[in-house]
């Protein structure tokens, strides 16, 4: 397709394998024709039922999954998946853009939301971004030490997360949320730069999703009462700093 030579990230060696659960055909042979030539091998399903049927039984290593759907509606799909892989990255669409929208979306377990009608070269930019992330996060098991800060740990092997030594439940954005402020503890950090690190590709600026989600990260930080450690820097962003008063 024009414009993707742009978009850098070398599929080499096996094909990345997709799997498309959509049930407009003219948007499933759109995107399936697309990504094909993109060097993708693409599956499709065009019910919700069947579409989970085969994330839990084939090993992908990403899923296109719409909302709206047959059988089993997309939300609910999203959720069931998560539950047997915590690990494949999942990306939604929806013609539904708001921001309440987008955080119902990212709160059922999804990495990332794709407003339709969609570009063909954003929704590979996106592919392609979700596919670096997953490969950044393959880590070795021997020789990794987990990350600390304060009275809170997070072993990015295991994906455990705990606050005097209590585990704390995270969804994949609350994580990978939390994992940008311990690997950058007392930097401010914008939040154009915690969407680019976190969603990988921009959001509308207009929408505060990530300040719902900074939210959504105190609570469960804090939930026995402990003190504070994400603050707001007013006109800036955020910053993970002990001790700091806001």
């Amino acid at each position: 397709m024009q414009d993707s030579k742009y978009l850098d990230y070398p599929l080499t060696g096996k094909k990345k394998k997709i799997l498309l659960i959509e049930d407009d055909a003219h948007v499933c042979s759109f995107v399936n024709k697309g990504l094909s030539e993109e060097g993708f091998e693409v599956s499709v399903a065009m019910d919700g039922g069947v579409g989970l049927q085969m994330a839990v039984t084939i090993p992908y290593d990403l899923i296109i999954l719409d909302i709206m759907l047959p059988s089993i509606g997309g939300m609910d799909v999203c959720k069931l998946i998560r539950e047997h892989n915590g690990q494949v990255p999942i990306l939604l669409l929806s013609a539904l853009g708001s921001t309440e929208n987008v955080v119902m979306g990212l709160d059922t377990g999804a990495d990332d939301y794709l407003t339709k009608p969609f570009k063909f070269i954003e929704l590979v930019a996106r592919i392609r971004a979700l596919l670096r992330r997953k490969e950044s996060l393959k880590i070795e098991e021997s020789g990794q030490e987990a990350l600390r800060f304060g009275d809170l740990e997070l072993n990015d092997y295991t994906k455990e997360v705990r606050r005097k030594n209590q585990e704390i439940s995270l969804t994949s954005t609350e994580y990978r949320l939390l994992l940008m402020f311990m690997n950058n503890p007392r930097r401010v950090l914008s939040r154009v730069e915690i969407l680019e690190e976190v969603w990988g590709v921009n959001f509308d600026m207009g929408t505060n999703v990530v300040d719902v989600y900074v939210n959504y990260l105190r609570k469960k930080l804090e939930k026995s009462g402990e003190p504070r450690m994400i603050h707001t820097v007013i006109g800036m962003g955020y910053v993970m700093k002990e001790n700091f008063e806001n």
